[in-house]
């Protein structure tokens, strides 16, 4: 298992590597971005790139497994609960924190820019699979066509307002109160 590495910052080296890569691949694009672009931007030997991650999908790969960990705890909590109205509206309003939290909308970002190459990978099969079981926890045995669709558009506008409402002066917590309303009024 590779080492941590504590930076000036207190950043251990994978995060950076994590980081760093995400910057890249999203500027670029993942196919034209080069492990030793990530190690130049980095100030470090490919070698040293290496040490941690061999490839630029190991990088992805990892970027996408933190990423999951907290939307697996929040699919547990989920499963947990009575499927009810509250319970849907709950989930949604945790739903958007996690968005808003650490660097899910960066990684939004990156499968926005590279759909083509993140469809092929593991990374992008993984979080198709969690976004089909975030949809079975919204539905009901008995929920219509119509009410499916909806609770699939609530969680759609929790993730479009952060590339719709792109304007001067919108903050993040301005986005996701109105992504929060209308997920809301589309989950009944």
């Amino acid at each position: 298992m590779p080492r941590q590495e504590n930076s000036a910052e207190g950043v251990d080296t994978r995060t950076r590597i994590q980081q760093v890569a995400l910057e890249l691949f999203t500027e670029r694009g993942y196919e034209a971005t080069s492990l030793r672009e990530i190690a130049e931007r980095l100030g470090v030997t490919k070698a040293a790139l290496y040490y941690h991650f061999r490839t630029k999908d190991e990088i992805v790969q990892s970027i996408i497994d933190d990423q999951v960990s907290s939307l697996d705890a929040l699919i547990a909590w989920g499963q947990e609960q009575p499927r009810s109205l509250e319970t849907r509206r709950e989930f949604v309003r945790r739903y958007a924190d996690l968005l808003q939290g650490g660097q899910h909308i960066k990684v939004m970002r990156l499968f926005e820019r590279n759909q083509s190459s993140m469809q092929k990978r593991q990374a992008g099969a993984t979080l198709r699979e969690r976004m089909g079981q975030v949809q079975t926890l919204l539905g009901t045995p008995d929920s219509t066509l119509a009410q499916q669709l909806r609770r699939s558009l609530a969680i759609m506008a929790l993730h479009t307002a952060w590339f719709a409402l792109r304007e001067a002066g919108v903050s993040d917590d301005d986005r996701r109160s109105a992504a929060l309303e209308v997920a809301l009024e589309l989950v009944e």
